[in-house]
């Protein structure tokens, strides 16, 4: 039996490199620093092919594309870094505009300009396609360039901060996370960035703290 182009696709795919639990694309772009808050943070995009390797992980690239973009990358290292310090510094200019609306604080003006430049910038890379009677946003006004994984990230913080959801956006309540989340929960009372993992490790606190007073 012949091997499909849909099967071929799937045996390309590249294993998830990246926690993908916000509910929303710009929000697990924040947290690409994980440990933020730490002595140590940990920088989730430590290079070029991380970014676009987290645009195949979210969708907004394909894996066509990525591998044009390693290949790319490997040909132009300084243009793909340059491209990359702009990801960080869009990315830490929506962290500082999203976590100062979580915590009730006035928004950085400073961080809400430059995450405007970016959106501008998306703006003018895409177009509106008309798929099965319905429509969508496309990147590809120019294909294959370094800043494509930042198009649709940008136009993704756009769309949540000018909608009725952005009062959802919460932070973990574990104090070593604090991730960015989109609450889509029935009643919006969800506290963990991932249940199985920050929820369960506070559940086993809470439990080892009962016991040990139980044994007094």
């Amino acid at each position: 039996m012949g091997t499909t182009k849909a099967d071929q696709k799937i045996a390309r795919r590249r294993p998830p490199r990246f926690e993908l639990v916000a509910g929303a694309v710009c929000l697990d772009f924040v947290n690409t620093l994980d440990d933020r808050f730490s002595s140590q943070p940990k920088e989730l995009l430590a290079t070029y092919i991380d970014l676009a390797r987290f645009g195949e992980d979210t969708g907004i690239l394909d894996a066509q594309q990525v591998d044009r973009l390693f290949a790319r990358s490997e040909r132009s290292p300084e243009a793909a870094q340059q491209a990359l310090s702009a990801a960080i510094e869009m990315r830490e200019a929506m962290y500082a505009v999203f976590w100062a609306l979580v915590q009730k604080k006035p928004v950085p003006q400073a961080a809400l300009a430059t995450v405007n430049q970016f959106v501008q910038a998306a703006a003018q890379c895409s177009r509106l396609v008309q798929v099965n009677g319905n429509f969508e946003w496309r990147f590809d006004a120019v294909p294959d360039t370094f800043e494509t994984p930042l198009w649709p990230i940008a136009r993704s913080a756009a769309d949540l901060l000018a909608s009725d959801q952005l009062p959802f956006v919460r932070a973990c309540a574990s104090k070593t996370c604090l991730w960015l989340f989109l609450d889509t929960s029935k009643n919006h009372r969800r506290r963990w960035c991932d249940m199985t993992k920050c929820g369960n490790r506070a559940k086993f606190r809470r439990f080892y703290s009962r016991k040990k007073k139980a044994s007094r």
